[in-house]
């Protein structure tokens, strides 16, 4: 290896490294965002449907930061967009400590999803942001790839878990508003951090001029953006509202619910950190990843089938049967995320890799949308056997996604 390659590879090391820390910082707030307002809100006697409702906007908002934000960042750079992401959260976190307690219960309500929608804006800047940046620091060794964008979604699906945690720690200590407060100081300092270590143009390219060009990604971006739409509501159509409800409603406590979701989130997060050594891997990069994806996504989705079928069985003890199913299904899922998220990164142009990072998120934000409300209908109308019987279907269209993945460079071309 020549000095020039040895030091750009250095380079680029270090700068995955900055970015994976201010993204750790940012998804740990996060993380415990959710819980302060869930676990605050509910404390001043808010109805389930209503609690929900806070979080819609956050999860729509996602669809189109997504799309604009990796526009944004192909245009200004990477570096300016992942700042522009955290000085929105920031702003959403002082949004939502400005809510009194003297404010009617509309008025709460409607600032609460507005503020939650500022940050579900910042939150997919920032990851869109940070995910184009694993593209550009490991190049094109599928390899190293693999391995980075693995143990950047592990770990910060493992810090969404701890976030949880510090949540309601935060609460207890410090109080909502003081917790936010907090929060916000933390990110002004990992913003200074980002703005002080990176390269203010790194990732900046020609962007694309119409939207019929945004939209007109390579084959497998397009496929992979279908398969991810399904693949996430399928896991939201049970894990969000299903299970927790089911759970409460079989003698679970509060704490025991929130406790197991935390964990099994923190586990898959480990679990997903791990999956290159899971995966059997080319030289190619694609020819034996894609088979792979295929043979994962088969079996997910026959473990929320099996759950219905004992469901529907009447099988004794559903209380533990559901959560030993939610961890297989949860090792499961995390390869399958984590092959996915190597695969568009690996089918991705270098040039544009942020729009087609965005692209790929915001169908993710469009499945999680679709999920969480396919949870509550499903819910109510079969209970926990309909939410995994929905989740059957819609992992069985991912894996026949799967089947048209293109395996080579040359049918990853653009259509």
């Amino acid at each position: 290896m020549s000095s020039s390659t040895a030091g750009a590879a250095s380079h680029g090391t270090r700068n995955y490294v900055i970015v994976t820390l201010a993204y750790w910082g940012f998804t740990l707030t996060d993380g415990a965002l959710r819980m302060l307002v869930l676990l605050h809100f509910f404390r001043l006697g808010y109805s389930p449907f209503t609690l929900a409702f806070l979080f819609l906007l956050y999860e729509a908002a996602g669809i189109g930061a997504n799309l604009v934000g990796g526009w944004l960042a192909t245009r200004f750079g990477i570096a300016r967009m992942l700042a522009a992401g955290l000085s929105t959260q920031i702003v959403g976190f002082l949004m939502l400590s400005a809510v009194s307690p003297d404010w009617g219960a509309a008025l709460s309500v409607a600032w609460v999803v507005v503020a939650q929608g500022v940050c579900g804006v910042a939150k997919d800047l920032t990851k869109t942001a940070s995910k184009s940046a694993i593209k550009l620091t490991a190049g094109e060794a599928s390899g190293r790839l693999f391995k980075w964008v693995a143990f950047f979604t592990g770990s910060k699906n493992a810090m969404k878990g701890a976030g949880f945690f510090l949540g309601g720690a935060l609460l207890e200590a410090l109080g909502f508003r003081g917790a936010l407060w907090a929060m916000a100081a933390v990110l002004a300092l990992v913003l200074a951090g980002v703005v002080l270590s990176l390269p203010p143009l790194m990732g900046k390219a020609k962007a694309s001029k119409s939207a019929k060009e945004l939209f007109a990604k390579s084959r497998g971006v397009n496929l992979l953006a279908a398969a991810r739409v399904v693949l996430f509501g399928a896991r939201d159509v049970w894990f969000v509202v299903g299970l927790p409800v089911f759970l409460y409603a079989s003698g679970w406590t509060f704490t025991m619910v929130g406790g197991f979701l935390a964990l099994w989130t923190i586990g898959y997060g480990l679990i997903q950190a791990s999956a290159p050594a899971l995966v059997r891997r080319s030289e190619d990069g694609l020819s034996a990843e894609v088979p792979v994806a295929r043979a994962w996504s088969l079996a997910l989705a026959a473990v929320p089938a099996l759950l219905a079928v004992m469901m529907l069985a009447g099988v004794p003890r559903a209380d533990l049967f559901v959560p030993v199913g939610l961890c297989v299904f949860g090792v499961l899922f995390a390869v399958n995320s984590s092959v996915h998220s190597y695969l568009v990164l690996a089918y991705a142009g270098s040039e544009k890799a942020a729009e087609d990072v965005g692209f790929y998120y915001a169908a993710n934000a469009a499945g999680r949308f679709g999920g969480i409300l396919l949870s509550g209908v499903l819910y109510g109308w079969g209970g926990l056997t309909a939410c995994l019987l929905g989740a059957t279907v819609m992992l069985a269209l991912c894996w026949a996604f799967t089947l048209a993945f293109p395996s080579n460079r040359s049918q990853a071309l653009p259509a």
